[in-house]
């Protein structure tokens, strides 16, 4: 019977320590974007075909 006492203040240390790292991520701004990172996806594959180009062309360039 003293297990479940253990196991329910071990469960209270453990949900307090995820509820303090929820607070400080709050805190931090960290849910205070919500429309840029759906979006930002899209822009990094774009990016990524723009580098490639660029070492296409500095390839091209070097070979000449």
């Amino acid at each position: 019977m003293s297990v479940i006492f253990v196991l329910i203040a071990v469960s209270m240390v453990v949900a307090g320590g995820f509820l303090i790292g929820f607070l400080w991520a709050v805190k931090k701004g960290q849910y205070e974007d919500t429309y840029s990172p759906s979006v930002r996806i899209l822009f990094d594959d774009m990016e990524k075909e723009e580098q490639k180009e660029e070492l296409e062309k500095t390839k091209e360039e070097k070979n000449n």
